[in-house]
């Protein structure tokens, strides 16, 4: 290779690398937000239950009646706070981590390695469970499946805050692959 296209070829080795740093950090950021908007939901559906409930407790203890289906949506709210808060809590490192093995490693490099592999794994098998999840959604719509509460509420209606949650869950395990991964300390 001659000197002269030495430039051109640092250039355009140079801009690639840029190009992927700048995707990175934009995807990164969208992860982010992402978690951001997921444990902000799940927040809300936290709060909507809790008013539920007392409002619930004040209908019971005032006025002798019951809205019926108390009971019923707070097992939907509850659900959709977990599913939503999923993707927040596997980047804050909040998961029950099993460290048998990284603890007991002395190489980082090794520590890594094995985190990377761990998260490829989960991120498959997240995406199998979405994949499933999206089609017991699609299920209950199409055949119309009803609660068995007083309510008799759509069903997909209750899942798809676990689509949008295991969605979100399967960003940020992507994310944390395109980290590197994070070793235990």
């Amino acid at each position: 290779m001659s000197i002269s296209k030495m430039p051109a070829l640092v250039s355009k080795r140079f801009s690639k690398s840029i190009k992927n740093k700048m995707l990175k950090r934009y995807f990164l950021k969208f992860d982010k937000g992402l978690n951001t908007l997921g444990v902000f939901l799940s927040s809300l559906c936290i709060i909507a239950l809790v008013a539920l409930i007392l409002l619930e407790i004040v209908l019971r203890t005032f006025f002798d009646t019951s809205t019926m289906f108390a009971d019923e949506y707070s097992g939907y709210f509850y659900l959709a706070s977990v599913f939503l808060s999923l993707g927040f809590a596997f980047r804050e490192k909040a998961h029950i981590r099993i460290n048998i093995l990284t603890s007991r490693l002395k190489n980082v490099k090794l520590k890594q390695a094995l985190d990377i592999y761990a998260g490829v794994v989960t991120f498959f098998v997240i995406l199998f469970i979405l994949y499933r999840v999206i089609l017991m959604c699609m299920d209950s719509y199409e055949f119309e499946i009803l609660s068995e509460g007083v309510s008799a509420t759509p069903i997909y209606m209750t899942q798809i805050p676990m689509i949008v949650g295991l969605f979100i869950f399967v960003i940020a395990i992507l994310a944390f692959i395109i980290k590197g991964g994070h070793h235990d300390s």
